[in-house]
């Protein structure tokens, strides 16, 4: 054993003690709670010990001092108003997330109640708690459903949907408890941040926020940029032209992928076959640049994306969707060129998506709130990216009940259709038992593909993908059900518990005596939280249940490490067997950890600098809204519309400066040093810009402060404005695997083709 083993295995050993320690801390901290004994209180004196801690709390009582008198009145108040009882384990849980830590609580916990407890406990001072939750629905069911208890204790509650009015958003803002998603939260901050009028804005200041499913939030989506933009208007439909261009290249002979498959790009004979086909001379000159790229846009669309995997086409429109949940990505658009590429390759109507006004990355939105903890099923596989990116300490919170479901070894085929039929045929033999099973698929083909599969072997299902996510709840509140057999993408049903049964006691007596609920992955994901994620929705609070993994050396993951070509083994309808292949899985995951790590790593270099510029002038742009920066109302229209405009055209910018950043390090120059310089240089002159631009205006308008003229010389908000995602999963992965070599190609093929004519080889 090396020394770094002998290190990072005593390194465990101390962290395991730490964490032993501090549980033992919050069992101690519990029991002085449940110690608190208040059955023998009536309502009004309950809710006048609530009126004194909210006194206490405002006027400067450290809220340490007040937990555990808070957390013994909320679990009295769960008693009485839901006939909810917290366990030891949920009060630990919600001491950790008062104290700012990333609780791991195993699905069927009860994590909704556990946040209850902090969440009354901080919003004690007025100040406002946001619960970001995984999507609408949660928003709203959690909101209704621990309602009673913030009520009971003299607080306002509320949750917000999309779609709702600027009175209901502000309304529900107000609250003591918002339950809301992360992407509204930070779509209603981008309005916020472009208003003319503080009227107009919803948001107050942010203080204390609890971020459920935190993994998928705090790592998946981190980087997803949101964007608010300005009106959308139809575009030409010269992206036919170029799909069929597209269409009609081959691989190798035309182009070739980077080593890991995440980027392609045109060879030689590639170029010369486009030149010919678009009559454009020498592809690379620089007059040639937008079509360069629009044609690398096309060919990215045609040979990477895949319909009802990566997406699908449903009412004529485009819908992404999501790398790890396998779900519709609602309201997510392709950055670039690509989304209008991608239009053009289904032959779809193109709509533009107007100047974008701001953006700002999940990851930034949520390192506003001063305080933040989180809470999910699957964090401790990465523990040491929550600690390194948001200085969150994981903390595993013991089950109320041992986990006795059965996780069962890898079962490895050789190829896909064995694994299929090997897979069929476990399905029918245990559903003919009536155990319930849930299958979860990494992609929608997958997903419609099994479910044929079962519908010829007589073997009813039910079919849960991105085709009908509007479902999902109905559909995974009966997939515990006698005979289930539930198919889904990835993370089926998150924050929606399986229970067995249905939730019918009989039947769950049932399904518990039959195994419980049988847990089937179709392939292994890039991280192991999505495969824990799987397993995790089985052995629910002590139940019984297993989970079982199929995989062929013909699945994508295995493909791209070259795993197969190690491993020359004739095909056979039975599983291998041995540990040599499980480990090299293993091993492929964790490779996959790493390099998502340094992608998010590397990315986070590019948008912090954005980011702290945004903040900088919208700390300024504030004053001015809330007239701590006093001036007449005329001035203050100017300068919030010429700060709203030169930052759209930074933004601009840096999204051109961003497109070909990468390719300074042939230079022998530093591309983050050198973008950080260029943004630096151009963000120093908007001060100056705003400054001249509005001393104008004003002279135009002779100090009036009549707004119809105001309206009359364009200081206005826009007409209309839309929100969305920018889905960058591919963008950032193709500008990270940029090798030296790619970009060393890319280069002498641009400089040396018109010296040798290239251009004149066989297309």
């Amino acid at each position: 054993m090396n020394l770094a083993v002998k290190l990072m295995n005593k390194y465990k050993e101390y962290e395991n003690q730490d964490m032993q320690h501090m549980l033992q801390g919050y069992r101690d901290k519990a029991a002085l709670i449940k110690q608190r004994n208040l059955e023998l209180w009536d309502d009004q004196q309950l809710q006048s010990e609530s009126l004194r801690l909210r006194q206490e709390a405002r006027i400067g009582t450290p809220l340490d001092e007040l937990l555990v008198d808070a957390y013994a009145l909320v679990c009295e108040a769960a008693k009485r108003t839901l006939g909810l009882q917290p366990y030891d384990v949920q009060i630990m849980a919600a001491i950790a997330l008062h104290e700012r830590m990333l609780i791991e609580q195993h699905t069927g916990e009860g994590k909704t109640l556990s946040a209850v407890m902090p969440a009354y406990l901080n919003a004690l001072t007025g100040k406002g708690v946001h619960v970001l939750t995984f999507n609408d629905y949660l928003a709203h069911r959690d909101a209704e459903w621990m309602g009673p208890i913030y009520r009971f204790l003299g607080l306002t509650v509320n949750s917000v949907q999309s779609g709702m009015s600027l009175s209901g958003k502000r309304e529900a803002y107000a609250a003591d408890i918002t339950y809301v998603t992360a992407k509204e939260a930070g779509f209603d901050f981008l309005r916020d941040t472009i208003a003319l009028d503080e009227a107009d804005t919803v948001h107050r200041p942010f203080h204390y926020v609890i971020v459920d499913e935190a993994d998928s939030l705090l790592l998946d989506e981190a980087r997803v940029p949101l964007v608010i933009s300005g009106e959308s208007s139809l575009s030409s439909n010269d992206g036919n032209r170029y799909a069929e261009i597209a269409r009609q290249l081959r691989q190798v002979k035309h182009y070739d992928y980077d080593e890991s498959q995440r980027n392609v790009y045109l060879n030689e004979a590639g170029a010369a076959k486009v030149e010919e086909l678009l009559e454009c001379g020498n592809l690379y000159d620089s007059d040639n640049s937008q079509l360069l790229s629009l044609i690398n846009c096309a060919l990215h669309v045609e040979v990477l994306l895949t319909r009802d995997i990566d997406y699908i086409v449903r009412d004529g429109k485009i819908e992404l969707i999501e790398e790890y949940t396998g779900r519709v990505a609602e309201n997510r658009y392709l950055p670039d060129g690509l989304q209008s590429a991608l239009v053009a390759k289904e032959g779809l109507q193109s709509t533009a998506g107007g100047r974008i006004l701001g953006t700002i990355t999940l990851q930034h939105f949520l390192s506003l709130y001063p305080k933040m903890c989180g809470m999910t099923a699957t964090a401790y596989v990465s523990a040491m990216e929550f600690e390194s990116i948001y200085n969150l300490q994981v903390v595993q919170i013991p089950p109320n009940r041992p986990n006795i479901r059965m996780d069962h070894p890898y079962r490895i085929y050789t190829h896909k259709e064995a694994k299929l039929k090997a897979l069929v045929q476990e399905i029918s033999s245990v559903h003919a038992t009536g155990r319930p099973i849930l299958i979860g698929t990494s992609s929608v083909e997958e997903s419609d593909k099994l479910a044929k599969m079962l519908a010829v072997a007589n073997v009813p299902c039910h079919v849960l993908n991105a085709k009908n996510d509007a479902e999902e709840a109905g559909i995974i509140a009966k997939a515990g059900e006698v005979g289930a057999v539930t198919v889904s993408t990835n993370m089926a049903g998150r924050g929606v518990d399986i229970r067995l049964g249905g939730g019918n006691p009989m039947q769950a007596e049932m399904v518990a005596k039959l195994g419980g609920l049988y847990v089937i992955g179709t392939q292994v994901n890039e991280s192991m939280r999505i495969d824990d994620q799987l397993r995790g929705r089985s052995g629910r609070q002590g139940d019984p249940g297993a989970s079982v993994f199929y995989i062929s050396l013909e699945d994508e993951l295995i493909l791209r490490f070259g795993t197969s070509r190690a491993f020359r083994v004739p095909k056979q309808d039975e599983p291998l067997e041995g540990p040599v292949l499980p480990g090299k899985i293993a091993h492929i995951q964790r490779v996959m950890i790493g390099q998502n790590h340094h992608i998010r790593t590397e990315l986070n270099h590019y948008s912090d600098m954005v980011e702290d510029q945004r903040r900088l002038l919208y700390e300024e742009r504030l004053k001015i809204l809330t007239g701590e920066t006093p001036m007449s109302p005329s001035e203050q229209r100017v300068r919030l519309f010429y700060i709203d405009e030169f930052w759209a055209d930074h933004l601009a910018y840096i999204s051109y400066i961003r497109e070909g950043i990468h390719l300074e390090s042939l230079a022998s120059r530093n591309p983050i040093a050198e973008f950080h310089d260029q943004i630096t240089e151009a963000y120093e002159q908007i001060p100056a810009k705003i400054d001249r631009a509005s001393e104008n205006m004003l002279a135009k308008l002779e100090g009036s402060n009549d707004p119809a003229k105001w309206e009359e010389f364009g200081l206005k908000s826009p007409t209309s404005t839309r929100t969305y995602i920018i889905n960058d999963q591919y963008i950032e992965r193709t500008r990270s695997s940029w090798t030296p070599m790619t970009v060393a190609a890319y280069y002498l093929r641009k400089i040396l083709r018109p010296v040798f004519k290239w251009s004149e080889f066989d297309s």
